[in-house]
């Protein structure tokens, strides 16, 4: 009874810490080890999630996903562009709520690491500077220069004081335990040489002067002064370490995937490797991992950077971009868990806290296991030990003698053993479930399409200018719209040749990007585009010019504004040997894209008149900024009636270039996330669909390593076995309808291309049936006992399934049911 009254104090000693840390100033310090939050060391997971590629609505179910999947901080960059659209306007609503988001966090039960930049790169329009600076006098980005850091400051203090104001930062009882300023500068620095030092020693010297009570960190710069501490940034950073033997070692941005680029495959990591890199680098000493990114999310509007990045930024993260239907009553509508990314990284923090005593306390002795393969061991003065048996070898599996005991080690992984002993983790056993997503028809009423033409016979006078040659877009444009018309006309005398039987003449465009169409008199001519690493092109082509005045207008199209001066590209990901090695050409990331060019600069030229050559470049030039259909906001319900529309099946058949389209429909039942299918082009083609997860699979040992049931004191003691288990379970509102595949003995093949294999259960779809179809979820015990015989003993066996999962109703589904 005495022990008994004494464990409740200390809950309620433990319970009352934490409230009051909250009306209380609490501290955020470090040491060589790790962060220290009220005076303890933490080893801390974080992940990313931005703000303005969500929808407030889908903030706390996300932020409860990412806490569900163990992590202990969200991360977000902070956006200067979307505060501060023009100099001294600040907008902070709607997604723009960086107040709410982070009191979400707070909510929740997380941390927060506010990354302010305030330049973010982040594939995000101008790298998140706003347009209008480029155009402050004398101004030079990211360098010594005073317009410049006048204006960072003042935006820097701006998000602090707002911070501050709210109680935000740890050190007032808030959620913030980290901030970052500058980001990914360190290449830059150097090729700038004594103006980039100047000028990253001064950003740290400000940040720090700001009083926020917490440390500031700057990714990707190796000499970040005293006492801002410097982190690493990659797809694996276990070689790194911080620039001095007193600080933590953080990684800010562990990659889970890689955004997508128009034209560009979609990257995927296998979290296997991420769960290797993860787990390397807190045997090495890491304290703190921030997945980059967790939720990807969308770019909205025109906020994705450029050139050709596309609204998806889905990043492969361990929750996906979908959201659930507005008003869903299941479980939230952030997001939809992918799997087993979300589930095998779950696992990875259960399995790391269970040893962050010892990790936290001592450092790691290394011993060699192999040729290939080592242990790393951390044992504290109070008795934890923990350690962490690596197999280097991307091709081979390893057997090796640790403790007086032996271990199988599969190619490139680590096992976690918390005690010493015990193996609760493997890297490359994956034991949680995929999920098979797939895009299904939504059997939703579309509403016949409507169109509106794109006026391009005239102009409106009251918006355009004429003025002499060619002019950069975005000095025009001002970023108002990514589109801006270049207007010339041309006079062709009734004797050129081309007008009696000659080859016609050839229109030569150079466009320093991104995209371009070509209009002769009205009608489209046609069209070219850059990609994202040769941005700039030349369009050729022949002309169909008639005797008189010609009218000849170029339409130039920005697809999203620079982020950097030279950007980081990474090749696929090759799986060599059931791995997947990443290779990553990493440039140089520049300080002065402001200084890059958009649109037409020329030469534009005529070749194969009488005269010869003919050079447009600098004759009169009208120019217009955006499309009419912008400037009546078309894409507003108020814009919408401001025009009349006709029938798209009409509409199409007089195959007019540019169009406006739009069609109304009713939402389908259920809660799938929806979205549209574009690739038919015509707009009749267009139809709505929903992500569904169509099928699950899982795949388990006999001995697959298990953290349930097991209990932390029990070090040093030998850990009762407990049989692994499948678990399968389908989104809420479907059940699981049929197996497709089931073999409990040494099964071939992967998901969705299971085959039976030389030992095999007869019993192995019986019993699956038995105890998952028409079930949300369903768990299975891997155990000879529970499929009747041992079929082949003395041989690891296995189970494989494939399940089939159907929307269902309320009242024909089964209770879940476990065994």
């Amino acid at each position: 009874m005495a022990t008994l009254f004494v464990y409740r104090m200390l809950i309620v000693f433990c319970l009352s810490l934490c409230l009051c840390c909250h009306h209380i100033h609490c501290s955020v310090t470090y040491d060589r080890k790790a962060l220290l939050i009220n005076g303890q060391r933490r080893i801390l997971f974080s992940g990313s999630i931005h703000y303005p590629r969500s929808t407030p609505d889908m903030w706390e179910d996300l932020i409860q996903k990412a806490k569900d999947g163990g992590l202990d901080v969200i991360e977000t960059y902070v956006f200067w562009n979307v505060h501060e659209p023009s100099p001294g306007n600040y907008n902070f609503e709607g997604r723009y709520d960086l107040v709410r988001f982070i009191k979400t966090i707070q909510k929740a039960g997380l941390y927060a690491h506010l990354r302010i930049g305030p330049y973010v790169c982040a594939e995000w329009n101008f790298g998140g500077f706003p347009v209008w600076l480029k155009y402050v006098p004398g101004i030079s980005f990211r360098t010594d220069n005073e317009p410049f850091k006048r204006a960072m400051q003042g935006f820097t203090e701006k998000i602090v004081n707002l911070m501050k104001s709210e109680n935000l930062f740890e050190s007032q009882g808030g959620p913030i335990i980290l901030s970052q300023i500058e980001n990914e500068y360190g290449a830059q620095s150097k090729l700038l040489g004594a103006a980039g030092h100047n000028y990253m020693t001064w950003a740290a010297k400000m940040a720090v002067e700001m009083g926020t009570g917490v440390p500031w960190v700057m990714c990707k710069e190796e000499d970040a002064p005293d006492p801002v501490i410097n982190s690493c940034n990659g797809f694996y950073c276990d070689a790194f370490t911080p620039n001095q033997p007193y600080k933590p070692t953080i990684w800010t941005e562990a990659w889970s995937g890689w955004f997508t680029e128009f034209g560009g495959p979609i990257h995927q990591r296998p979290v296997q490797d991420l769960a290797f890199a993860a787990a390397r680098f807190i045997q090495k000493g890491g304290s703190f991992i921030n997945y980059y990114m967790y939720h990807g999310g969308t770019n909205f509007g025109r906020s994705a950077g450029g050139p050709f990045i596309t609204t998806s930024y889905d990043y492969d993260a361990p929750i996906d971009e979908y959201g659930k239907k507005l008003g869903s009553k299941t479980e939230g509508f952030a997001g939809l868990i992918r799997q087993p990314k979300y589930g095998h990284l779950k696992e990875l923090h259960r399995a790391i806290k269970m040893c962050e005593r010892a990790l936290v306390s001592a450092d790691p002795i290394v011993t060699s296991l192999g040729g290939f393969q080592q242990a790393h061991v951390y044992s504290s003065e109070s008795g934890d030990c923990a350690a962490f048996l690596s197999n280097y070898d991307t091709k081979s599996a390893a057997r090796v003698l640790f403790n007086n005991m032996h271990y199988n080690l599969p190619p490139w992984s680590i096992s976690v053993l918390p005690d010493c002993r015990n193996v609760v983790f493997n890297t490359a056993k994956v034991g949680v479930q995929t999920s098979q997503m797939e895009m299904l028809p939504a059997n939703a009423e579309m509403f016949s399409w409507e169109s509106y033409f794109e006026d391009i016979s005239s102009l409106d006078d009251s918006s355009t200018f004429t003025t002499q040659g060619l002019l950069e877009q975005i000095n025009v444009t001002r970023d108002a719209s990514d589109y801006l018309w270049y207007i010339t006309s041309v006079d062709i005398g009734s004797s050129e040749s081309f007008l009696h039987g000659g080859e016609l003449p050839t229109l030569i465009v150079q466009s320093t990007g991104h995209a371009l169409h070509i209009f002769i008199n009205g009608q489209l001519s046609g069209s070219a585009f850059g990609t994202r690493e040769a941005r700039r092109f030349m369009y050729t082509g022949k002309v169909n010019l008639r005797a008189g005045r010609n009218k000849i207008a170029l339409l130039s199209v920005a697809v999203g504004l620079p982020i950097r001066e030279d950007d980081d590209s990474v090749n696929h990901f090759d799986f060599i040997a059931k791995l997947i090695m990443i290779f990553v050409i990493m440039k140089n990331v520049g300080g002065h894209y402001e200084t890059w060019n958009t649109g037409i600069l020329g030469p534009v030229a005529l070749h194969g008149l009488d005269q010869g050559k003919w050079d447009l470049s600098w004759q009169k030039w009208t120019y217009q900024v955006g499309l009419r259909g912008e400037a009546m906001n078309l894409v507003s319900p108020n814009g919408i009636s401001s025009v009349e529309w006709m029938q798209s099946s009409l509409a199409v058949q007089r195959q007019q270039p540019l169009m406006w389209h739009k069609a109304y429909f009713n939402a389908p039942e259920g809660d799938e996330p929806l979205a549209l299918d574009m690739e038919g082009g015509n707009p009749s083609r267009i139809s709505l669909v929903k992500r569904s997860v169509t099928s699950v699979c899982a795949e388990v040992a006999e001995y697959h390593p298990t953290i349930k049931n097991w209990h932390i004191e029990s070090y040093g003691k030998p850990e009762e076995f407990h049989s692994p288990k499948v678990h399968l379970r389908c989104s809420p509102g479907h059940a699981i309808s049929s197996i497709k595949f089931a073999s409990f003995g040494t099964p071939l093949g992967t998901c969705g291309s299971y085959q039976q294999g030389p030992c095999h259960s007869p019993t192995s779809y019986d019993i699956l049936e038995k105890k998952c179809v028409g079930k949300q979820r369903c768990a299975v015990t891997i155990s000879n006992s529970n499929f009747g015989v041992d079929p082949c003993p003395n041989v690891l066996k296995r189970l494989s399934v494939e399940a089939i999962c159907s929307p269902t109703t309320s009242t024909t589904m089964q209770p879940n049911w476990r065994g």
